[in-house]
């Protein structure tokens, strides 16, 4: 199956200090392209991998689980930690979850984290039917689109499938009880307007992180997919400055 229009992984080789960038549900790198091109103009090394199952069909993501999304991003976080002194992992949306995993599985080998939107409480109460209606049908409408922004479209599946959908319920309840263990700095971006995750996600987030260093900002113009919004360059802007105050002691010249 061809790649959608811009999902394709991309990868730079540059400085001492490692991103990885994750991509949500449905999704692909092309939402996150812009984030992941800004942390390799400021010198970074950069990796931004396709998940399984992603980029392609909705029914290909639909014969994937949550350990194959999560397999390729530790497989890039190990080579990035490899080749660099430190390594941070940006996620947005299911980017976010797959990030508070390999923080709580990684510890203190990962630097620090950005999140927007992450994906840490299933939203709404059609995920409880999900063990039984997911062998009755194979998917829900699509969740992409989620933008404020006139005319942005990320390139996500028209289609939500309910397969994929019910293994990612499932490491919402692993990494809601790993949070305690997550001890890295963290910064949150959050849309208070945001139509896929629910403020319960951000919440949860806040008062079970085992972090210290840990600041929350809102994205007041954009709406789910933020990366690709209004605030966009707000959030290029705060993690850039966050890997700078956490790496310019350590980082070498």
């Amino acid at each position: 199956m061809p790649l959608l229009p811009g999902a394709e992984p991309y990868r730079h080789h540059g400085g001492p200090v490692g991103i990885l960038v994750c991509h949500g549900f449905t999704g692909s790198p092309f939402s996150m392209r812009g984030w992941a091109e800004r942390a390799a103009a400021e010198g970074h090394s950069v990796s931004l991998p396709l998940l399984p199952g992603h980029g392609t069909h909705w029914k290909d993501l639909n014969t994937t689980r949550w350990p194959d999304w999560y397999a390729t991003i530790e497989r890039e976080f190990l080579s990035l930690s490899e080749e660099c002194d430190q390594v941070f992992v940006f996620g947005l949306s299911m980017g976010g979850l797959l990030s508070l995993h390999l923080a709580a599985q990684q510890g203190d080998r990962l630097s620090g984290l950005v999140l927007v939107n992450p994906l840490v409480v299933m939203p709404g109460q059609a995920h409880v039917a999900l063990p039984v209606v997911r062998h009755l049908v194979p998917s829900f409408p699509g969740i992409a689109n989620d933008v404020a922004k006139p005319g942005v479209e990320e390139g996500g599946y028209t289609r939500t499938p309910l397969h994929a959908a019910h293994s990612m319920k499932q490491l919402t309840k692993i990494v809601q009880g790993e949070l305690p263990t997550v001890k890295q700095p963290l910064l949150l971006f959050r849309s208070p307007k945001d139509n896929v995750v629910a403020p319960s996600s951000g919440k949860m987030l806040l008062e079970r992180v085992g972090s210290q260093d840990v600041e929350e900002r809102l994205l007041e113009r954009s709406l789910h997919v933020a990366t690709l919004d209004y605030d966009a360059e707000t959030i290029f802007d705060g993690s850039v400055d966050f890997v700078r105050r956490l790496t310019v002691p350590a980082a070498k010249g």
